[in-house]
């Protein structure tokens, strides 16, 4: 497996996954500043020029919470996803899905001073609704899903604390002691250095 990566890219977050799962893997950066992402290359590889990337074999996947839920299943020993079939791959999938269709657009939306005319017919709504729901389904203690850590904390609790990092939300205590929990994961202090120097910054 190749895993196109940057540390100052969403690839941090697929790499924090591949940490969880402790497999083999090549890992690729790609340099933004040279413009690598742009090259008729790395678009032959992924059109959108943008990370993360996991190359598989002849397989391409892309998108943070596609390339973890393929893992996931890839290595169904690590137990970091529900089992296929289970009353949990519901909640999982939600989690998964909401990360990137919701959450992160009505964020970055947000950060640039903007609201969406039309609310109701945006996929994610408005900002009240979504703060609700991240408060909703943040867990009171452990993990999204119960016990057992799985790729839901990785996608869902990975973009709550890059939302905390760079100031794209004010965090309840819930949110802020999951996110603490989140940062405690010697998989996620080795894949996010340069957050956790931020994060020493402030």
């Amino acid at each position: 497996m190749k895993h196109y990566y940057n540390p100052m890219s969403r690839a941090v977050t697929t790499d924090w996954m591949l940490r969880e799962l402790d497999v083999q893997h090549e890992q690729i950066i790609v340099d933004f500043i040279g413009g690598e992402n742009s090259s008729a290359e790395f678009r032959g590889i992924n059109p959108m020029g943008k990370l993360p990337v996991l190359v598989d074999g002849g397989t391409v996947v892309t998108e943070v919470a596609a390339i973890c839920a393929y893992l996931a299943d890839k290595f169904p020993e690590k137990r970091l996803a529900p089992e296929i079939g289970s009353v949990d791959r519901a909640a999982y999938y939600r989690y998964l899905f909401l990360a990137g269709n919701t959450i992160e657009p009505a964020f970055s939306l947000a950060t640039l001073g903007l609201e969406h005319p039309e609310p109701a017919s945006a996929g994610w709504g408005d900002m009240p609704r979504v703060l609700a729901t991240i408060e909703a389904m943040t867990p009171e203690t452990a993990w999204a899903l119960g016990e057992q850590f799985t790729a839901a904390d990785v996608v869902f609790g990975g973009l709550l604390d890059f939302s905390m990092v760079f100031n794209w939300i004010d965090a309840s205590p819930k949110v802020a002691a999951y996110v603490a929990r989140i940062r405690q994961r010697p998989s996620y202090r080795e894949s996010h250095g340069a957050f956790l120097e931020i994060l020493g910054k402030k």
